[in-house]
């Protein structure tokens, strides 16, 4: 059952922060001097397992280069975290400056896919993200979404039930798996329209108190986004 309590939980990438920046895997493909394709397609079949906190950065890459038939060396495993974590880097300062807003009339946490040590360059150069009710990082939790796990992380961390929270993410499979677990959803697009929806679900929440509620009219699911 929902408490009075009212949590927007966020995804980092794709809703406050930037995807990937584009050319960056070419960019690190041809520091190896591997084709940019096959780099590519390295680097997510090994991922899960390094954003889930599962093996180490070391480890990740070492996978990567093996798989590619290329050397293995230290400092080509450094040069190539380091660009990876520059990738990653970049926010949409208008979303957050609305996530900061948002505090003034919700609780306001974060679950995020991103590799341990993503996130802690993530934590030094956005020090926001120190100001917000509670951060999740998958490589910091040992879970990421869509499992389970990564959801029922946030609920016992924050005291709090399922159905306390809104949870904002631009992929579909991540909202429909929040929702299994008893939490609301939203498939962010755009700034405008979760805004109206955060809206909604404030009034509502406190309109119904510790009643269940029905969103159905509120939150949308257009296609997964990429």
């Amino acid at each position: 059952m929902p408490t009075d309590r009212r949590i927007v939980l966020f995804d980092l990438f794709g809703v406050i922060a930037l995807h990937q920046r584009p050319g960056a895997l070419a960019e690190m493909a041809a520091r190896c001097n591997a084709p940019a394709d096959a780099f590519a397609d390295t680097y997510w079949a090994h991922r899960l397992p390094y954003d889930a906190g599962q093996c180490s950065a070391s480890e990740y890459w070492t996978a990567v280069l093996r798989s590619l038939s290329l050397p293995v060396d230290a400092d080509r495993i450094e040069e190539l975290r380091l660009a990876d974590i520059d990738s990653w880097s970049r926010v949409d300062d208008r979303m957050v400056a609305y996530v900061q807003s948002l505090r003034d009339v919700a609780e306001v946490a974060l679950l995020s896919n991103i590799p341990s040590d993503h996130a802690d360059a993530f934590l030094a150069a956005q020090p926001w993200l120190h100001r917000l009710d509670h951060v999740a990082f998958s490589g910091k939790i040992k879970a990421a979404k869509p499992a389970p796990a990564a959801f029922h992380h946030c609920a016992v961390a924050m005291q709090a039930a399922p159905a306390d929270f809104l949870f904002v993410d631009d992929r579909e499979e991540n909202v429909r798996a929040a929702q299994t677990t008893g939490m609301n959803g939203h498939v962010f697009t755009q700034l405008d329209e979760l805004a109206a929806t955060i809206d909604a679900w404030l009034q509502t929440s406190t309109a119904h108190g510790t009643t269940e509620l029905d969103l159905s009219g509120i939150l949308e699911f257009p296609g997964a986004a990429a």
